[in-house]
């Protein structure tokens, strides 16, 4: 995550700085060759292919930053996040996909950089190649889960990422609901709210707000990406030259890259991508099998769903977009699109709708407003026991009260009344006061396992 969202800013800017102020920026990059003797690799597809990697490194934070950010305790020496990105031959397109730090891995046969000592293939959280092997067993590792071949390697630490979000100003990041870590810090209300670095790395860290647990943080952080892209694209950071070159040597600082990356690769990919914004990104997860695979010796770990995976890095491989194309946008659309992040999707509410109101054909109206904004709607009105209120009801059963704010969000005003062992269906009687329905559209898509691909217009802030 770290790595993705810095380097998105240096090479989208450096297509509109030029070669002069670029140049001099290659000397800050640690250089690394997670290639060197590596054979038996999968064949090259089209477009570019980087591993980005960031690690829990935080020797360079200050001891009052460790303590406002909750960044005490030592290092694993680890990778804390993994994405693999792809680059489309046309350069309009950024596939980035996540893969679970704690995903079932059958490391390659290897020697461990710390004992010297030889191992045989066994398995591993993916995370834990690192450690005994750095970023060449990383690397082969991931070549040997995906059979995408890498052909950039890139690393960076905390301290980079919180410098790097501080550079280009802040990135706005909207909440549905209150979201609270006691492990990394994180407390935020529900609503818009302007992170700073050390927060924003508070936000990506945190893995202790929902039952998703890894998988929602890796959900959040694809957010994140979106917001910042979006940020740097819009605040003329990569159009100013002080700026540009201000955050660049931020990013660079702390940056570890394979040789092969360098002044003329940022710049050519920099001018390819320059029209670059949050559509044209698109984002995935690796689609899970069992989010709690034990292994003998290991724990807990992730295991893909094979077909489902297979799929997804046959279509990067091949060079083909992740998300669905984007429909041609009906008449308020755009307004829709905008409308109120709620905290259940419109899709996965079910709805039954009654007139209360002498109104004839109202409850129609109403039930084809709510299933125009997503709701899963009976698409039968009824006419309520009574025609003469003046609110509209929305009754529900307490077990889905998360679903019944969602809804009320939808008819704003509306009266919300628990009714026990109603079930899963919300009961709307439309009142005289109702004027419309007002546009709502889900924070998060996450849907037992299974993650779709977005494109990042879709999951920035209205």
């Amino acid at each position: 995550m770290r790595v993705a969202t810095g380097l998105s800013v240096l090479v989208l800017g450096a297509g509109g700085i030029g070669h002069a102020l670029v140049s001099g920026l290659e000397d800050g990059i640690g250089r690394v060759d997670p290639f060197k003797d590596m054979k038996n690799r999968p064949q090259g597809g089209h477009g570019t292919n980087l591993l980005l990697v960031g690690t829990d490194g935080r020797d360079t934070i200050t001891k009052e930053e460790k303590k406002k950010y909750r960044l005490g305790g030592a290092p694993c020496h680890c990778t804390d996040t993994i994405m693999l990105v792809h680059l489309s031959a046309d350069r309009r397109r950024a596939s980035v996909v996540s893969l679970p730090r704690d995903s079932y891995a059958e490391m390659p046969a290897h020697t461990d950089r710390t004992t010297g000592e030889r191992h045989e293939s066994h398995p591993v959280k993916l995370n834990a190649a690192y450690a005994e092997g750095g970023p060449t067993l990383t690397v082969r590792t991931v070549e040997n889960m995906t059979k995408v071949k890498i052909d950039h390697y890139l690393e960076v630490d905390f301290t980079s990422f919180m410098k790097t979000v501080d550079a280009v100003g802040g990135v706005e990041i909207c909440t549905a609901r209150p979201m609270k870590d006691a492990y990394t810090g994180l407390d935020l209300p529900a609503g818009t709210h302007e992170l700073n670095g050390g927060q924003a790395l508070q936000y990506v860290r945190s893995r202790h707000v929902d039952v998703a647990a890894d998988l929602g943080r890796m959900e959040r952080q694809q957010k994140f990406m979106a917001a910042l892209i979006k940020q740097a694209t819009s605040s003329g950071v990569l159009l100013n030259p002080v700026r540009f070159r201000e955050v660049s040597t931020t990013v660079l600082g702390s940056v570890r890259a394979d040789k092969g990356f360098g002044t003329e690769q940022m710049l050519a990919l920099g001018k390819a991508m320059k029209g670059f914004g949050p559509a044209s990104s698109e984002f995935a997860s690796v689609p899970v099998g069992d989010p709690s695979f034990p292994v003998k010796g290991i724990g807990s770990t992730v295991r893909w769903d094979a077909e489902k995976s297979e799929k997804l890095f046959a279509d990067l491989r091949e060079d083909k977009p992740l998300a669905p194309p984007k429909p041609k946008p009906a008449a308020g659309a755009e307004k829709q699109a905008a409308g109120t992040l709620v905290d259940v999707a419109p899709k996965e509410i079910r709805v039954q709708v009654y007139n209360g109101t002498p109104k004839d054909g109202l409850g129609r109206s109403v039930d084809e407003a709510l299933r125009a904004t997503g709701f899963a709607t009976t698409q039968a009105p009824l006419n309520g026991e009574t025609r003469d209120r003046e609110r509209t009801l929305v009754e529900y059963d307490p077990r889905w009260d998360r679903s019944a704010k969602s809804l009320a969000a939808a008819l704003p005003g509306s009266e919300l009344k628990p009714v026990k062992d109603q079930g899963p269906q919300m009961r709307v009687t439309v009142g005289s006061d109702f004027t419309k329905v007002h546009p709502v559209k889900a924070e998060s898509r996450q849907t037992a396992g299974d993650f779709s691909p977005v494109r990042g217009d879709e999951v920035v802030c209205p």
